[in-house]
């Protein structure tokens, strides 16, 4: 005998394992049940050792049913959706409303006046109505959240936070993207803490190893956020997509980051406020700060003075104006600044073939500088390479633990993400190359290596 289509794709999707719990449960319980009965019976009839033992039974089938199936099922619950569906704040307007409920609900007990008892039951029906029609509102809406891929330190951006709603009759109204759920204040926890016991303490006799007890202060998040307010969407409405532009300025460079966002409202009454989670992750890197103050710009012409004196020759970019000698050749001589001076004056250029500059950052141990010079050396490194890479030459980079990849943005990826570290000095370990070094260091002058010194510039931290 063949099995029809449906009833065969019916029975394949059928679980197995869901189905065996279930009767075991439901013979377990049939058992629990009757050794109840019993236990029932036996006590009416004064067998105090049998009631026991039915209960026991009874007792021990019941557990035993609880310890199999409850877990089992509360896995396969879909704990997002049932978390979603709870997920429920009263705000200080629904604490006053409550508690004016409350007041009316005694007077109603108090009193007995059935009208009182229908007030009472119009308020709290209007709790439920404000909790359903926030799940209404938020149920369906899609969230999405662009902060771009460049961001520099100190300066500002617009990032983009979209909201959609496919639905086909339901608007949304007065939606909040919560960038960071609010967290309790953890409060400073005892414990017990090393310390050493002296007597007397100006001479020293005697020394003992003894504990205090002092509060801990908590742990705080180190992840740095993204967005630190919430963004606001007045309405949204059916099958439209709602964008709201928000200004970023970073402070400092580094890794931002968000693990998710929840879409929030307190529509209609404001008694509650409905959240939903959204599992959005977004990462982004700050780079460091790009100098454009005067300080910076004075080192340009002395790195560019010193960089083109060990690459003169017959390129496109000039380096100086000197006076005619019998070896030049006449396509070479300015006649402009010959007119001005009155004597025969020509041109040299920088050889293009070798502009080669070399950046290095010497990162400092922890605590050798301040981190207000570490960060200023940090956009010094990132300013100049963004700087000589529009300058047609050809650089490199080296720094401790550097991959030493010859591209501008991964040199920032690592100066986004430095930090003063223990190990050996970069300038201890440099290899040997032709390329102009620009040097940043913590360094004193007098330990720079001599080898270094002659076709370096070298900016202290």
């Amino acid at each position: 005998m063949q099995i029809p289509g449906p009833i065969k794709s019916a029975l394949a999707n059928i679980d197995g394992e869901v189905w065996l719990r279930f009767l075991i449960a439901l013979v377990g319980l049939a058992l629990a049940f009757f050794s109840a009965i019993l236990s029932t019976v036996a006590r009416e009839s004064g067998n105090f050792a049998a009631t026991a033992l039915f209960a026991s039974t009874a007792l021990l089938l019941a557990g035993t049913v609880g310890l199999i199936t409850v877990p089992y099922l509360a896995r396969r619950v879909a704990a997002a959706r049932v978390r979603d569906a709870l997920d429920f704040e009263v705000t200080r307007e629904g604490l006053a409303y409550l508690g004016v409920a409350m007041v009316i609900g005694i007077a109603a007990l108090n009193t007995t006046n059935n009208l009182l008892f229908i007030v009472l039951a119009a308020m709290l029906a209007a709790i439920v109505v404000s909790g359903l029609a926030s799940a209404a509102v938020l149920r369906g809406l899609q969230l999405d959240v662009d902060v771009g891929e460049i961001a520099f330190a100190g300066k500002s951006f617009i990032a983009h936070i979209k909201i959609q709603n496919p639905r086909r009759w339901i608007p949304a109204f007065s939606v909040r993207v919560v960038t960071e759920p609010k967290k309790k204040k953890k409060k400073p926890k005892l414990h017990w803490q090393k310390t050493e016991f002296v007597f007397p303490r100006q001479r020293s006799w005697l020394r003992l190893t003894d504990y205090k007890l002092a509060r801990k202060a908590p742990t705080e998040d180190q992840v740095r956020r993204i967005f630190e307010k919430p963004v606001y969407f007045t309405f949204v409405p059916p099958r439209t997509t709602a964008e709201a532009q928000v200004e970023l300025t970073f402070p400092r460079r580094g890794q931002y980051s968000h693990e998710h966002f929840q879409l929030a409202t307190r529509f209609p009454f404001s008694f509650l406020t409905k959240s939903r989670r959204i599992n959005l992750k977004r990462d982004l890197l700050v780079y460091p700060a790009l100098l454009e103050s005067e300080d910076f710009l004075t080192l340009l012409p002395m790195i560019t003075g010193e960089f083109t004196s060990m690459a003169r020759g017959h390129g496109s970019e000039l380096y100086r104006i000197r006076e005619h000698t019998p070896e030049d050749a006449a396509r070479f001589v300015d006649w402009k600044a010959t007119a001005k001076t009155g004597a025969l004056k020509v041109r040299e250029f920088t050889r293009e073939d070798d502009r080669r500059m070399r950046i290095v950052f010497d990162n400092p141990a922890p605590g050798q500088v301040s981190e207000e010079a570490y960060e200023h050396a940090i956009s010094v490194a990132a300013s100049l390479a963004w700087h000589y890479t529009g300058q047609n030459v050809d650089l490199a980079y080296a720094a401790q633990g550097y991959s030493g990849a010859p591209f501008m943005y991964v040199f920032w990826v690592y100066l986004a993400l430095v930090q003063p570290a223990q190990g050996e000095s970069m300038l201890d370990c440099l290899p040997v190359s032709p390329d102009f070094n620009v040097i940043i260091t913590a360094r004193k002058p007098g330990s720079i290596p001599p080898s270094l010194q002659a076709g370096s510039y070298i900016i202290y931290m």
